[in-house]
């Protein structure tokens, strides 16, 4: 391999599931990028739900995929990897297309839980996938892979989503639905049949490996941390468009191609960080991103207070901030929480780690909805930077309970 950390070999290497996973990535991820950050712009200001419901719809969404994540990891696990995949897919293209129908706050919260669920079902499956077939530096690279074709897949759709929801609104929510169907085919076809598991295992076997994962302290701790770092996450959607709205003036279009940003850096720069970084303990990783996140939190507070060039400046700077965060804490989290636990129980593992991320991002919809509900915008950012300082405290105190193998760490380090 090249000694450079930009050479296209980060690329190369893996086995051909892994790309087959990568490919489903880009696809789905394209159609989440057209109704993202749009969706919530449409259902608060063009179907007239108050911010605070929609914020609400968000968490049922969230909660139903922590559900829908722990019965995919039990699945995972127990019925195999590709039909979990599969399945997730083909149902996700009716729900995530039922959203053309929602005209009230109910009716959101009733098919964001929906959609939340089906969903929730894929993320513990692929992961597993590709922990499966990789270890060591590989196995934070294949996940740097797998963050590649999701935002490849996201940023041409920002641009593509910005332009059609100007001329047909709920034209972006069907084509979401119809990626998931074209994701469902290609896992059919390209990925094959791997980690059959025990077609005979019962519930209660499920409750064992859900046992054995909350019984690891330290990868309880991990998912303690992962809602921290997904309450960050959640702004993007939530709040930030909002600001960018009402404060700026932007319009849709505007918008996707200032979005544009987050999966441009993360394309251009997830290998070559990941790469840049293989030799640390991931857990110092993840201190440099709590740290990006809170500058991005700082950049988007001073909006308000500058003239508007300057305020789409801040907004494109917490964007590339957070992106550089997420470029970072994605992989390695990941990766070490796969290293946590028995390898015969990752599926559960993972969906743990899930879970929490999910539960983060409908508790920082929620709360990021309450602060602009009630006048106190200003103050959510401060809070949210000084939220990340804790953060990276935390995982300071988690990698005194890592060994350095566990935590990627070259015999160096």
């Amino acid at each position: 391999m090249s000694d450079s950390p930009f050479s296209l070999d980060a690329l190369r290497g893996f086995p051909r599931p892994v790309y087959a996973v990568a490919a489903g990535q880009l696809v789905n991820l394209f159609g989440s990028g057209l109704v993202y950050p749009f969706a919530t712009l449409h259902f608060h200001l063009a179907v007239g739900i108050p911010l605070a419901v929609v914020g609400v719809g968000l968490l049922a969404n969230n909660v139903a995929t922590a559900a829908g994540t722990v019965v995919g990891g039990y699945l995972a696990d127990r019925r195999g990897r590709k039909p979990v995949m599969v399945a997730s897919m083909a149902l996700s293209s009716v729900t995530l297309a039922a959203y053309t129908l929602v005209r009230s706050g109910s009716g959101f919260v009733a098919v964001a839980a929906a959609a939340g669920l089906t969903l929730g079902l894929y993320t513990p499956a692929s992961h597993a996938t590709v922990a499966d077939l990789t270890d060591g530096s590989d196995r934070d690279r294949a996940f740097a892979l797998l963050k590649v074709g999701n935002n490849a897949g996201f940023g041409a759709g920002f641009v593509v989503g910005g332009v059609l929801y100007e001329v047909a609104e709920l034209s972006v929510f069907v084509l979401d639905g119809l990626t998931c169907a074209v994701v469902a085919g290609i896992l059919w076809y390209g990925l094959p049949r791997l980690h059959a598991g025990d077609a005979d295992a019962a519930l209660r076997d499920a409750v064992g490996d859900w046992g054995r994962a909350l019984t690891e302290r330290r990868l309880l701790l991990l998912a303690l941390l992962n809602v921290g770092f997904a309450v960050m996450y959640a702004q993007m959607q939530t709040t930030v468009p909002v600001v960018a709205d009402e404060v700026l003036g932007l319009t849709s279009s505007e918008l996707g191609t200032l979005y544009v940003l987050n999966p441009l850096v993360i394309v251009l720069f997830q290998l070559p960080l990941v790469a840049a970084v293989a030799d640390w303990r991931r857990t110092r990783g993840l201190v440099v991103s709590a740290s990006l996140w809170a500058a991005s939190m700082l950049a988007v507070a001073a909006v308000g207070s500058v003239s508007p060039t300057l305020g789409v400046a801040l907004v494109g700077a917490f964007l590339v901030l957070r992106t550089l965060g997420e470029i970072l804490h994605a992989p390695l989290v990941t990766s070490l929480a796969s290293s946590l636990g028995r390898v015969e129980d990752r599926g559960s593992q993972l969906s743990l780690i899930e879970v929490a991320k999910r539960l983060g991002f409908g508790l920082g919809s929620v709360v990021g909805g309450a602060f602009f509900d009630a006048g106190l915008a200003s103050l959510l950012w401060p809070t949210l930077a000084g939220v990340s300082g804790l953060l990276a405290v935390g995982v300071l105190l988690l990698e005194r309970r890592v060994s350095p193998g566990e935590n990627g760490a070259a015999a160096s380090s």
